[in-house]
């Protein structure tokens, strides 16, 4: 398992332990990737789950820019043509984004990997 599988399987138990039902996972189309697909009560919510680890680049939370973000919703729309029994549900696109500790990320990952994501609802719109 590598260490974004680890992040995408924190995030899908922080999603559970919240009172959401995963109804996908790695939802793959020619348009790219959603990470989870839940549900919150009657909204289906499209997860995307970001990890950086260095702090010279944008924090994961910032990665998530306007073209990933496009890739996202187009994304999303396949899935619902793909999958009519969502499709009459409001949607939202949340990110859950990891910062793990800096320190010895080369030697020992595990030891850094911090299972709290910060959760951003409603990180952008469609």
């Amino acid at each position: 398992m590598n260490i974004g599988d680890k992040f995408e399987n924190a995030a899908a138990a922080l999603i559970c332990r919240r009172g959401l039902r995963i109804v996908a996972r790695n939802f793959s189309a020619k348009t790219g990737e959603i990470d989870i697909i839940a549900l919150d009560g009657r909204t289906l919510v499209f997860f995307e789950v970001r990890a950086r680890s260095n702090p010279y680049f944008l924090s994961a939370a910032a990665s998530v820019d306007r073209r990933k973000q496009r890739r996202i919703v187009r994304t999303a729309q396949l899935f619902l043509q793909r999958n009519r029994q969502w499709a009459h549900l409001p949607c939202r696109f949340d990110v859950i984004a990891y910062e793990p500790r800096q320190s010895n990320l080369d030697t020992n990952l595990d030891a850094n990997f911090d299972e709290h994501g910060q959760w951003i609802r409603s990180a952008f719109t469609a």
